[in-house]
């Protein structure tokens, strides 16, 4: 039997998917919807522009792939496109659609420490969607009934530089929030990733807290560039004062970082408009 256009392309599309999902990539799946072009044509666009497959016509894959940035460094995850709004000038731009959708390895988060703030969060970070992993080395800390029904993967450490390092890899599609006991684990987790590149990076403790740990990472030699994308103290300001609302305050931080957004009221529009 012979395969059709668009069957035959989306093998090497899939292949390419799970490759890209492999490593932490983040890809543009665009699919053809309607018009005068082959329905379910399909055009995969990493974040470098490489591209697999195609939606019939070379010209048409050049407008997606100059697209792609855009919609990858964007908030929406999905969106149904009329050509004519990116390419106006292409035939039949008006009565073409395609679903544009951002793939994205599982969310993971890691945490370094699991007292109350480390285990509020990991529960919070679960029930939002996170692949969880909480790094202690005290194991009644990370009991198994502590995180029944959760997608959280306890981890008791011998050694906080290994186990950090092993955890988040080359940190793609990674945050890691650093929410241990004291000034030596906390250094030790950081100097741990300090070579890879988590989405976010955020450091519990006091302005004083955190500006020792910074200062000794510098001392030890950690980039400036890596110090810079550190977030310290972690969390945005919402007055938090219990674990369960500093873990609420964490991992608003990481959703408006993962999305590109500011991490401010959404009425702030009103509020001026009315002053």
């Amino acid at each position: 039997m012979e395969e059709t256009p668009d069957h035959a392309t989306s093998l090497p599309v899939l292949q390419r998917i799970g490759e890209l999902l492999e490593t932490g990539e983040v890809a543009l799946l665009v699919t053809a919807m309607s018009g005068p072009i082959q329905p379910g044509a399909k055009l995969l666009v990493d974040h470098h522009g490489n591209h697999t497959g195609t939606l019939g016509d070379v010209q048409l894959d050049a407008s997606i792939v100059n697209e792609a940035a855009k919609f990858l460094d964007g908030r929406d995850d999905t969106r149904t496109i009329r050509l004519e709004q990116i390419a106006p000038t292409f035939k039949d731009a008006s009565e073409i659609t395609l679903l544009f959708e951002k793939l994205q390895p599982l969310l993971r988060l890691v945490i370094c420490g699991a007292g109350h703030v480390g285990a509020a969060l990991a529960k919070l970070a679960s029930f939002v969607g996170y692949q969880v992993t909480v790094i202690d080395d005290r194991s009644e800390f990370l009991e198994a009934n502590l995180f029944n029904g959760l997608n959280v993967a306890p981890v008791v450490t011998k050694n906080w530089q290994d186990d950090v390092a092993r955890a988040v890899g080359n940190g793609r599609g990674i945050a890691v929030a650093v929410v241990t006991r004291g000034h030596s684990e906390d250094e030790l987790c950081l100097k741990s990733i300090a070579q890879s590149n988590p989405e976010y990076v955020g450091l519990i403790g006091s302005k004083r807290r955190t500006s020792i740990v910074m200062d000794r990472l510098r001392e030890s030699g950690a980039s400036e560039d890596f110090l810079s994308r550190i977030r310290a103290p972690i969390g945005l300001d919402i007055g938090a004062v219990t674990p369960e609302e500093v873990a609420l305050a964490i991992i608003s931080e990481i959703v408006a970082e993962r999305h590109h957004a500011a991490g401010g009221p959404l009425s702030s529009w009103r509020r001026k408009t009315q002053s």
